[in-house]
């Protein structure tokens, strides 16, 4: 909640006119319950969007960094969301985060991708073709790795185009 990339996309976000909501999954920070290696923490993206939606505001994307980016892709997958996504470097393969779903299992919805050229736990050519095989776009920041120093105004701004668009 407290990284430099989400804040600095919860700022531009704000900045653009929107809300944005930041949390911690269970057991990170100060949160309660116990970290559930990304099962679990599904149903805290349906709470915040639950949260979000029951306030009266619309969802107009959801956003997630490393971790966060695949959770919330789960929680598209099993709520078969049509709402934007942008994932920011969210590992395909990895035993830390929870496997990316099956793209059959996703509704369709306009999704983003944005991953650093050096990354060192996201493989960019195995997200561009899971990308592909789920019909999102992608960015590769050139000489970026997992955490975009010094380009997270730039990634911010990605975000913000992309949540901002009108077809």
């Amino acid at each position: 909640m407290r990284a430099p990339i989400i804040g600095a996309v919860a700022a531009a976000v704000v900045r653009a006119g929107f809300t944005a909501v930041r949390f911690n999954f269970r057991g990170v920070g100060e949160s309660t319950g116990t970290h559930d290696r990304g099962v679990g923490e599904v149903s805290d993206v349906a709470t915040v969007a639950g949260f979000i939606t029951d306030g009266g505001e619309p969802l107009v994307g959801v956003v997630g960094w490393s971790f966060g980016a695949a959770v919330s892709l789960r929680w598209q997958a099993q709520t078969h969301s049509e709402v934007p996504y942008v994932g920011i470097a969210p590992p395909v393969d990895s035993p830390l985060t929870p496997a990316l779903p099956e793209p059959d299992d996703l509704a369709p919805a306009r999704r983003h991708f944005i991953v650093g050229e050096r990354d060192q736990f996201v493989e960019v050519a195995a997200l561009e073709g899971y990308a592909l095989s789920i019909g999102a776009s992608i960015d590769v920041f050139p000489g970026s790795d997992h955490f975009f120093v010094f380009r997270h105004e730039k990634l911010a701004d990605v975000v913000v185009d992309f949540l901002d668009y009108d077809e």
